[in-house]
């Protein structure tokens, strides 16, 4: 796998799917009615890719610490580095809390299939982490694009087209 681009942050986007083909979606606490990780995406450390850590492996720990879910499996990948860029007050903001100067970030973007019931989804993650989201449903790949934060919205169409097959209902 190629390397993250220079000045972006690396993190892993995940696009978690249950059984009918919708999207687990979480609103962030720390900004009201704001759809963010739509395709759950983690921020801070939270999505982080530890030195030397595989993006597989943060896949799977950044989910469980985050959702509380450890069953789902990998079913893809999209196989290179997706980026955007911080708006400068979001770029600011978040430099200050980070205590570093990344221009965007930088995900490695993963789908995973839910094989738990709802109830195993618990936003207080592990407990390893403080909670980062609020309210969370399952969505279409529409209602996720049309609720995307403007900056992030051009990587998610991107993520759900590379993920497309998977969304399609199959024909019995």
């Amino acid at each position: 796998m190629e390397s993250a681009p220079e000045g972006y942050r690396r993190n892993v986007g995940i696009c978690l799917i249950n059984p009918s083909k919708k999207i687990f979606a979480a609103s962030r606490l720390d900004v009201p009615r704001c759809l963010a990780n739509a395709p759950v995406k983690k921020e801070g450390r939270k999505g982080g890719i530890d030195d030397n850590e595989d993006p597989r492996t943060a896949v799977i720990r950044e989910l469980r610490e985050e959702t509380g879910v450890t069953s789902a499996e990998i079913v893809s990948e999209v196989p290179y580095w997706l980026t955007y860029d911080f708006p400068p007050e979001v770029r600011e903001k978040l430099n200050k809390r980070w205590g570093s100067d990344w221009k965007g970030q930088a995900q490695k973007w993963f789908l995973l299939k839910f094989t738990g019931n709802d109830d195993e989804i618990n936003l207080s993650g592990d407990g390893s982490e403080k909670p980062e989201f609020g309210e969370w449903s399952w969505m279409t790949p529409e209602q996720v694009t049309e609720l995307a934060v403007d900056f992030k919205r051009p990587v998610y169409k991107e993520v759900l087209e590379a993920f497309k097959s998977h969304f399609q209902q199959t024909e019995l």
